[in-house]
């Protein structure tokens, strides 16, 4: 019935793990609220899926930086609630080219926010972290309090949590249609559903969601190659031989950075992956792209061979996962420019998911019309001059 009353505080659209701890917050704060989710849970077409995640401080961007003591806090309240180990702490080494600006920015942001670290030069590099080789001369940073988050695990924690605090999930429900107004409608493949205010985290699908309410942002969805390499000799790159998780800033060869995790998921395999991939239709993310190779799999047979000689030179296990970047790879958390209880946090850019327990509890204060504790400039709509509007 036209305008009866809500039956939902809020309704979260898409259950990744940016929409699970907003509706995780909310709960937690007494509201009543309804988690969505298209596909039924758990699934793997999104951008939250897989066993890890790099957790650390090491950020160019001082806005992340700031946010990391934080992020850490949440993630240890987190495994407190649920009983369940989420964090392994390995390290991190980060390697950028000597006057990279990236770097020196990562190096300043440690220095200023009090971060332990161990500056390494390209000869000392292979003595404190034997399997790697900088190949270009390179100087690195450890970070040691960095570490790996079990993704799958902590993303079943952040919902279950959700449901013991009283919040509704229903997952296989596609969202078919928004009605905006001071309640918000929310029709399903499977009903209706009524709520003083909405957000909207639904990666890759967000710009669909968000033309018939009049706004498109510049949010590119990619098919991303998670990659993993077998070692040579089993057992070198495993975090009990002290191989830490790594960053390796863009250089002329590699033109985005490069990542990798040590060997657990796969036995005797190492996480090696390049932080970019092919732009792509989020419903056909299973077709596969023009020409017989992937060009991110190509760089990484390069830098594989060139910084990891102890792995083998090509990928034995490829998986598939999905980003969703923005020109300049900030978050969007912001209110909808014409309707204030519509709340949009997308744009998480392949470096999410650290940042996820702030990122619900800053998208949870939207929701409630609260201003948040953090500078949101970076993340706000207007950076966008360009946006296209689609007419209502």
């Amino acid at each position: 019935m036209l305008g009866a009353a809500p039956r939902y505080d809020a309704i979260v659209v898409g259950a990744g793990i940016q929409g699970s701890f907003a509706a995780y917050h909310l709960a937690k704060r007494g509201r009543r609220a309804l988690l969505l989710e298209q596909f039924p849970l758990p699934h793997s077409r999104g951008s939250s899926h897989g066993q890890s995640r790099i957790i650390r401080s090491t950020y160019p961007q001082p806005h992340y930086a700031r946010a990391m003591p934080e992020c850490y806090r949440l993630w240890a309240q987190l495994e407190a609630e649920a009983g369940v180990q989420l964090h392994r702490q390995t390290g991190l080494l980060v390697l950028g080219a000597e006057g990279s600006p990236a770097f020196g920015a990562c190096l300043q942001s440690l220095a200023q926010h009090g971060v332990p670290r161990e500056l390494l030069s390209a000869q000392e590099l292979p003595r404190r972290f034997p399997g790697v080789r900088a190949y270009g001369g390179e100087t690195a940073v450890f970070e040691p309090t960095a570490g790996v988050l079990r993704a799958d695990k902590a993303l079943r924690a952040v919902q279950d949590l959700f449901l013991q605090a009283g919040g509704a999930l229903r997952d296989g429900e596609k969202v078919v249609a928004i009605n905006p107004g001071p309640v918000v409608t929310v029709r399903t493949s499977a009903g209706v559903h009524r709520a003083g205010s909405l957000v909207i985290t639904a990666g890759p699908w967000t710009n669909k969601l968000l033309a018939p309410l009049g706004l498109q942002l510049p949010l590119q969805p990619l098919r991303v190659s998670v990659c993993y390499w077998k070692e040579k000799v089993p057992g070198t790159y495993g975090s009990a031989a002290g191989f830490p998780c790594f960053l390796s800033l863009r250089t002329s060869q590699t033109p985005h950075d490069v990542y990798g995790l040590p060997a657990s998921e796969y036995l005797g395999m190492v996480k090696v992956c390049y932080h970019h991939g092919c732009p792509v239709d989020p419903d056909e993310r299973d077709r596969e792209p023009e020409g017989s190779a992937l060009p991110d799999i190509q760089i990484l047979r390069g830098f594989v061979s060139r910084y990891l000689p102890g792995l083998e030179p090509e990928p034995a296990v490829v998986e598939t996962c999905m980003y969703t970047i923005t020109p300049d790879e900030d978050f969007v958390l912001d209110r909808h420019p014409q309707f204030s209880n519509i709340v949009i946090g997308a744009g998480f850019s392949g470096h999410g998911f650290k940042l996820a327990p702030v990122v619900g509890k800053v998208l949870c204060e939207l929701s409630l019309g609260q201003a948040p504790g953090c500078d949101m400039e970076p993340f706000r709509i207007q950076r966008f001059p360009g946006q296209r509007r689609a007419a209502l």
